[in-house]
């Protein structure tokens, strides 16, 4: 066969200036030795490995609350905010949207007392309520952006711009994944469409792109594309697989070092094993009737979020590390975003994801997952104490209260506090990249120490350097 043209020009151009690279490598310590090939090998595999040290947990699932739901009006109770409703607030508050008022707006709702632990939630979460003895409640979130996007993208990747990784590619880099039938990171999304950003917020960004979030679908066939539309016997696809993975072994040979086709080979190997457990992993008939109604499945409300928050329950159970739960897009693809009508909208989206994201903490626990498995609820962002029109909120980027539960997080805990109406976190503050320290933390993963070089520099998830992250002990049992 003789050679292309682009490949002889590859052999010609390598000549001297490969030698001198070469040697400019070798002595500073890059050249491919055998241990550089065995970390990027690793780099590039779903395999288990060991973190830096032991981990409480061994899984993370993200119930990722879309839109910025209202510290105020569902885990911070502010009397002084109610008290003095209708009146100005007496300081400048950083506004994102022009119809706002600076006339501080108190909660509409009710707040009470639940467990032992004795935390203030509101009336519209009585399910989360009820399980506030195993909640770690943080009430003094803040971040850097009151952007939908930028929030979200720094929720997700610990930066405000698009292209960094995502969390659970970050932590699928670092300890792989302990079913190789499944992939590491799995997303679960409204059937109907996307959220902010879509497809953005779980990429691997400049990680290998087998880290990479990877859809399943809560309605109809889990996985799509898995199974071939007409049938083949067992006897032809065997064949067929083996002989696509001679070729794909030659391709890679003659194209060593391009992580995406790598990992489009690896997946492609995933999903003929995927043919064999998804389908079964995935199949919530086998579930007992009591667990669907616990999930309210039974309840057209909650049926959607519900069956997503089970189906992340069985996808930890069988060995996945990062699973990612998004909200329905009702009353919008925003759905906690409350600008205006928040009595009812918030009511609204409630309904849909209170029941099944207390459901899915008490089931763990029920099922002795829970000491293993993070959950962390949580929204981009928070609302402001002020009016924006008659009836709304706006977005505010100083405070916001997320929920977390199992993995060694203290149960029954409130850490932080917000002023006097809400609208700063003022006591034992926690950013977004303390919060990633600490799930990292609790997966045995150093913050500092997991790194990956990009561009010629060593990127890190929480790069501590910039923003000062660090583990929130207090956080901690």
């Amino acid at each position: 066969m003789h050679p292309t043209r682009r490949a002889m020009l590859q052999s010609i151009g390598g000549g001297f200036g490969t030698v001198v690279l070469a040697g400019l490598l070798e002595h500073a310590g890059l050249l491919n030795t055998a241990a550089a090939a065995d970390a990027r090998a690793g780099g590039n595999s779903l395999k288990p490995r060991q973190g830096h040290f032991p981990g409480k947990a061994k899984a993370v699932i993200q119930l990722c609350q879309n839109g910025g739901p209202s510290q105020m009006d569902l885990f911070d109770n502010k009397p002084e905010l109610s008290k003095r409703s209708g009146q100005p607030h007496p300081e400048e508050v950083e506004v994102f949207q022009l119809g706002n008022k600076n006339v501080l707006m108190g909660t509409p709702f009710q707040f009470a007392k639940h467990g032992q632990c004795g935390m203030e939630l509101s009336e519209l979460i009585p399910h989360l309520a009820g399980v506030s003895d195993d909640l770690c409640l943080v009430r003094s979130m803040f971040t850097e952006n009151n952007n939908h996007p930028f929030a979200l993208n720094m929720l997700q990747t610990g930066k405000t711009f698009n292209g960094r990784p995502a969390m659970g590619s970050w932590i699928g880099y670092a300890l792989g994944t302990e079913n190789q039938d499944l992939p590491c990171y799995i997303v679960l999304r409204d059937p109907a469409g996307y959220n902010t950003s879509g497809k953005m917020v779980w990429s691997s960004g400049w990680l290998p792109a087998v880290y990479q979030g990877t859809e399943f679908s809560s309605s109809g066939t889990p996985v799509l594309h898995l199974n071939p539309a007409r049938p083949v016997t067992p006897e032809s696809q065997t064949r067929s697989r083996r002989f696509l993975q001679e070729l794909n072994s030659i391709h890679l040979e003659q194209h060593s070092g391009e992580s995406e086709l790598e990992a489009r080979i690896q997946n492609f190997e995933l999903a003929a094993r995927m043919q064999l457990t998804a389908t079964q992993v995935l199949d919530l008939k086998s579930e007992t009737e009591s667990t669907r109604k616990l999930y309210g499945l039974n309840s057209p409300a909650t049926a959607g979020y519900g069956t997503r928050c089970l189906m992340a329950r069985r996808l930890v159970e069988s060995g996945v590390r990062f699973v990612q739960v998004f909200p329905p897009l009702d009353p919008s693809f925003q759905p906690w975003d409350n600008h205006s009508n928040l009595k009812n909208d918030l009511r609204k989206i409630c309904g849909y994801v209170d029941q099944p994201s207390a459901a899915l903490i008490t089931d763990l626990k029920q099922r002795g997952l829970l000491d293993d498995v993070i959950v962390m609820w949580t929204g981009e962002f928070g609302r402001l104490p002020i009016t924006e029109g008659t009836d709304g909120r706006d977005h505010n980027r100083h405070a916001f209260s997320t929920l977390m539960a199992g993995g060694g997080f203290k149960a029954g805990h409130i850490h932080g506090a917000t002023d006097e109406f809400g609208y700063k976190s003022v006591e034992n503050r926690v950013s977004v990249p303390d919060l990633h320290a600490t799930i990292l933390h609790q997966l045995g993963i150093d913050h500092t120490k997991l790194t990956f070089t990009h561009s010629g520099r060593p990127e890190r998830l929480t790069d501590p350097d910039v923003t000062g992250a660090r583990v929130v002990e207090k956080l901690l049992a």
